[in-house]
């Protein structure tokens, strides 16, 4: 048994710094959680018109609806076995922007054909999206989003690129500072780009067994659906 990141990646797993090989370790094998506290340097909007969609997500912990720089942050990754027996990993983000901090949560599964990652997110986990991992040159995680779906009740649809994004995560371990860097950018292939951030953070490891998962980081609503 591995984790559900080595599974999908194969043998590029072996090619990620070893900093990044034991952060996307984390899961039930390795029986581990981590913790990354740090500063994002910027979180980032495009033009305003998309700001009433992120305040829309917000209130689902979907996306980040305010902007900002130098914000503290943390990421929560613990996993556990979901509802449907499934190995799941949380990556819970919190911003601590001033006067309220906001969430971006996301739960992350194995895909069906065990090749990609299945991202759901939010805190009713209404959107998915298929999740491609690999090792770039130099040791650092590139992530792509593929496919989004909407679920709610009986609705099940392909969400159209017009109104979709492409996420882009680039994930690398920086030896001379110590810390892990990290840059996302959500971007509509009609009007450009929708949000990101980018900044760096230190990562401690725990035994989940002890820890557990804290209340809160699990969804309040948890979909079967791949």
């Amino acid at each position: 048994m591995t984790s559900i990141f080595r599974t999908a990646m194969g043998a590029d797993f072996e090619r990620l710094h070893p900093q990044l090989q034991r952060r996307f370790s984390v899961g039930l094998a390795s029986g581990e959680a981590c913790t990354g506290r740090g500063v994002m340097d910027r979180i980032w909007h495009g033009r305003g018109w998309v700001k009433p969609f992120l305040a829309l997500g917000g209130t689902r912990h979907i996306l980040v609806p305010r902007q900002g720089r130098n914000v503290p942050f943390t990421i929560e990754n613990v996993p556990y076995t979901d509802t449907f027996g499934r190995e799941s990993v949380t990556f819970v983000r919190t911003f601590d922007l001033p006067g309220r901090a906001c969430r971006f949560d996301a739960q992350m599964v194995l895909g069906p054909q065990g090749d990609h990652v299945l991202d759901y997110l939010g805190t009713h986990q209404h959107l998915a999206s298929d999740l491609h991992f690999c090792a770039e040159p130099d040791g650092s995680l590139l992530i792509r989003s593929g496919e989004h779906r909407f679920r709610e009740g009986p609705v099940d649809v392909r969400v159209p690129e017009l109104i979709g994004g492409q996420a882009e995560v680039r994930e690398s371990f920086d030896e001379s500072a110590g810390c892990f860097r990290i840059r996302v950018r959500v971007v509509n292939r009609y009007v450009g780009p929708l949000f990101g951030y980018e900044g760096s953070f230190a990562a401690s490891y725990a035994d989940v067994g002890v820890v557990g998962v804290r209340p809160g980081l699990r969804p309040v609503r948890e979909e079967a659906r791949a």
